[in-house]
């Protein structure tokens, strides 16, 4: 395998939480196969490559197509379609080899797992005190994430962000772009009232007895799909919170149905899943070089392709941009890389505990994804995040269900390249977030569930994050519109560029905003000079 060498297990934050594209007309590419041993190589020309299909690399590739530009998108997963009554994605209560990235992964709640290699969705990150999660398909992150769409208040976002990105503006105009292409909206009364949904009112009981504040979530859902469940026209995928891995009744406005199904329709854009990148260099031209493995559904290799472009786009993700980059560093194929790389990554102060309550009803199944929240957020430094997430179907009323907390932390790790193993190693220090979690997010979880209530930390058992942000963040690394300073046509744009934490947030919305924000620079002043 590449420099991605995948490891790491899911432990018990993983068990508390949770067609190849056809080739389009404008981009059939300048290929040139030659055969070495088993193995072709192809070599190929584009204007424009895009690594990776999530929200940064699908607001990228529409924005460019938008504007005339052709682009090559390069995804290492499969495509997840789905449809009502469809068997897509894996049932968190019965994973299979569809959970994980090669199945690479060697335990899972705890027991030693025997997958087939697949490419799956889920891969993991190991370093230092912190294992990262990210996720791997076409649609990225938004595939898998619960669909939590938030956006920070102006004085937290200024606690984590440069004045300079403008919140005003991102406020007026790109927040709400997002926004509109994720046809956000909030859970509708008369299915919170439904009986698979008694454990969401109950937390939202315990919020308001406890005297905070609580509000439904935008969502990235149409929520008569919930609705229509209830009533037996579908099976059930929302309504017994067996949709943390995916829903397979569709109705989930993903990355992949909305921004990237509509730059493929420009005809302009080219999304090549099983394009697993291993490394990128500068060509002694000045262009970019991306060497890239197409694998099939084993894992096995079946092409190297050599692609070159004048501009390079960096949408993997902030672990894989990230290590990327630190490679490409350490080993100089890519010379005068900003001192910068690998440095201010964060885990967005992410928080998952169980919340078990003997005496509560929470109800069997717990209909899902995320309907309520309470949003502390008066004091911009010390602003914290509370959502209730419920749990796959267990067949009865385990009186325990899942709580998420975000808050604004300025703790920061690093990634930094090790010889020995030719990868880029994550170092995340012991302590971590652990100031924000003992003044503000921890409290505020026993606050709500009362202390009757029995919680578990599960970052305390196994230090984890599924949002993991920075790495090539914006000042240190890069410009605020993506620009790596001193490197003429390479562009970070996902959540490696965003500064470790997005302010008592999930980071989806503010990821896919300053992309989009970005676009509007970049179409405006790189298009046709650099672009």
């Amino acid at each position: 395998m590449s420099a991605f060498t995948r490891r790491g297990f899911l432990g018990a934050a993983a068990g508390a939480a949770v067609a190849l594209g056809s080739p389009g007309n404008a981009l059939a590419g300048n290929g040139i196969a030659a055969q070495v041993g088993r193995i072709p190589v192809v070599r190929e020309e584009h204007r424009v490559i895009v690594i990776g299909s999530g929200f940064g690399g699908g607001v990228t590739a529409l924005r460019l197509a938008q504007a005339g530009v052709p682009v090559l998108v390069l995804e290492r997963g499969l495509r997840w379609p789905t449809g009502p009554n469809s068997d897509t994605f894996p049932r968190a209560a019965a994973p299979d080899k569809r959970m994980l990235w090669y199945g690479s992964v060697p335990q899972l709640f705890g027991k030693p797992v025997g997958f087939d290699p697949y490419p799956g969705l889920l891969d993991t990150v190991a370093g230092d005190n912190m294992t990262a999660l990210c996720a791997a398909g076409v649609g990225g992150g938004s595939l898998v994430y619960q669909g939590m769409s938030l956006q920070p208040n102006k004085e937290a976002f200024l606690t984590q962000f440069p004045e300079q990105l403008d919140w005003d503006t991102m406020n007026r105009v790109h927040y709400p772009r997002v926004a509109q292409m994720l046809r956000l909206a909030v859970a509708p009364d008369e299915l919170i009232d439904s009986p698979n949904y008694n454990v969401v009112r109950v937390f939202a009981d315990h919020v308001r007895k406890a005297g905070l504040p609580v509000s439904k979530i935008p969502m990235p859902i149409d929520w008569s799909y919930a609705l229509d469940e209830l009533k037996g026209r579908m099976k059930p995928s929302y309504t017994n919170g067996d949709g943390a891995l995916g829903v397979n009744n569709g109705g989930k406005h993903s990355v992949d149905v909305t921004y990237i199904a509509a730059a493929e329709a420009t005809g302009l854009v080219r999304v090549e899943p099983l394009h697993h990148v291993t490394d990128i260099q500068r060509a002694g031209d000045g262009r970019w070089t991306v060497h890239v493995d197409h694998i099939d559904t084993t894992g096995t290799v079946v092409a190297n392709k050599i692609l070159t472009t004048p501009a390079l786009i960096l949408a993997a993700g902030s672990l894989n941009t990230t290590k990327l980059l630190v490679r490409a560093a350490a080993t100089r194929a890519i010379p005068d890389l900003p001192d910068g790389i690998g440095a201010n990554w964060g885990t967005n102060a992410d928080r998952i505990y169980t919340w078990t309550c003997l005496d509560a009803d929470f109800g069997a199944p717990q209909g899902g994804p995320v309907v309520y929240g309470s949003l502390n957020w008066d004091e911009p430094g010390q602003a914290a995040t509370v959502i209730q997430a419920s749990i796959p179907p267990m067949g009865t009323d385990a009186h325990t269900t899942m709580l998420v907390g975000y808050g604004v932390s300025d703790a920061r790790g690093r990634f930094e390249y090790d010889a020995a193993t030719d990868a880029a190693v994550l170092r995340w220090p012991k302590e971590g977030d652990a100031v924000i979690q003992n003044s503000r997010i921890g409290p505020l979880v026993h606050q709500i569930t009362g202390a009757t209530c029995t919680l578990v930390d599960t970052n305390a058992l196994m230090p984890s994050t599924w949002h993991p942000l920075g790495g090539a963040s914006m000042g240190a690394v890069c410009d605020l519109d993506g620009r790596v300073h001193g490197q003429r046509g390479l562009y970070v744009l996902d959540g490696a560029l965003i500064p470790g934490n997005c302010a008592a947030c999930n980071p989806s919305m503010t990821i896919a905003a300053v992309a989009e924000r970005a676009l509007d620079n970049l179409v405006t002043q790189d298009v046709n000079t650099v672009i």
